[in-house]
């Protein structure tokens, strides 16, 4: 099998995978064949501990990796910072050093901004888009084929945020010029479009946040959500809190192995990574989903400023994303591959959307 057919199977293996979840989200143990070899991984994240959905998602990856194959195939995950920091995953998977990480792939937009795709570009995807995209509209096929010959990796989606809040602010942000200087932690393709707005973009591990914005190392920072930024306390080091995200409408984080070391495993174990990647990819948005808007309620119960960005903000942000895509594309061909095809896709999956979905979302609202 070639490597172009071998990755379309991956691609359809993983798309079943996901749709097994959904219709059976608690598949039951099994019991490997005895001539199955006994292996123990070490995972790398980017995540910390303290982050019970994040990392949470990563164990339970690793849990049901195991109980698929009758415990014979045991993987430990490891806090961001003990096999590679939080935005080095990707370089000790591809060099061997580690078999396997979770991790966001937008972190490594530095050695190609095609690794965006994988995560989430500003005014891009929601979470049920950017799995029809994956899933359904070639685009993990296309991310494999380029993971697999520019890093030797092989990769699978693991989780969803689902749409991602605004960030916190030391200040209030009303316009374009408050924006100015403003030393914000933002990562991916959105920390471009900020910067192209006169922000100094920080990239800090999530665990550094607070730190840094308590200390007024940094004026902003964006993370997650609700649930994960108060668990971190960005509340307590900035009053401001913003939505949307427009830079993360539907991030995904994902498994990421070493091609070398995927090829050397029985079809029962590339299964079962398959398998439970595509379950904890539906599990952790519908978590984060269930527990956002009640840490929200918290916020801003406890005085947290909840505000909407300007008009203004959004516009400029969106032309300016669009403006740097174009650039990207018109100089990068890799980029530009998957850039056109993800803008056919994107252009018809919002216009359905905006006619069955958020067109309902708007009434509700107006009639609560």
């Amino acid at each position: 099998m070639n490597r172009r057919d071998f990755l379309k199977t991956a691609g359809m293996g993983v798309a079943a995978s996901a749709l097994a979840a959904c219709a059976s989200p608690e598949p039951t143990e099994t019991s490997a064949s005895s001539d199955l070899p006994t292996l123990d991984w070490q995972m790398a994240t980017s995540w910390t501990p303290a982050l019970d959905v994040l990392f949470g998602t990563a164990q339970k990856f690793a849990d049901r990796v195991s109980a698929l194959t009758g415990g014979k195939f045991k993987i430990t995950p490891r806090a961001g910072g003990e096999l590679a920091t939080a935005t080095e995953v990707l370089d000790v998977v591809s060099s061997g050093a580690v078999p396997i990480g979770h991790t966001a792939s937008y972190y490594y937009i530095g050695k190609s901004w095609v690794m965006a795709f994988g995560t989430s570009l500003p005014f891009g995807l929601t979470a049920s888009q950017q799995n029809a995209w994956l899933f359904a509209g070639g685009g993990l096929e296309l991310l494999q084929e380029f993971y697999a010959s520019k890093f030797n990796v092989i990769q699978f989606p693991a989780g969803n945020t689902s749409a991602q809040m605004g960030g916190w602010f030391r200040k209030e942000i009303n316009s374009v010029a408050d924006l100015q200087g403003l030393k914000m932690r933002i990562p991916g393709l959105g920390g471009q479009v900020m910067s192209a707005l006169g922000v100094q973009v920080q990239t800090i591990p999530g665990g550094e946040i607070f730190q840094s914005l308590e200390t007024g190392a940094i004026d902003a920072a964006e993370w997650v959500g609700p649930y994960d930024d108060e668990k971190l306390g960005l509340n307590k080091a900035a009053g401001f809190y913003y939505y949307p995200g427009w830079w993360e409408p539907g991030p995904t984080v994902e498994i990421q192995i070493n091609l070398d070391e995927w090829n050397k495993l029985p079809a029962e174990y590339q299964n079962a990574i398959q398998a439970a990647a595509g379950e904890v990819n539906v599990t952790m948005a519908a978590q984060y989903d269930s527990v956002n808007g009640e840490a929200l309620e918290r916020l801003v119960n406890s005085g947290t400023v909840l505000s909407a960005y300007s008009d203004e903000i959004m516009q400029a942000a969106r032309v300016k994303a669009f403006e740097l895509y174009e650039a990207k594309a018109s100089e990068d061909a890799e980029f530009k591959a998957i850039y056109d095809q993800w803008m056919i896709f994107r252009a018809r999956v919002q216009k359905w959307n905006f006619t069955n979905e958020f067109s309902l979302l708007e009434f509700m609202e107006a009639n609560q």
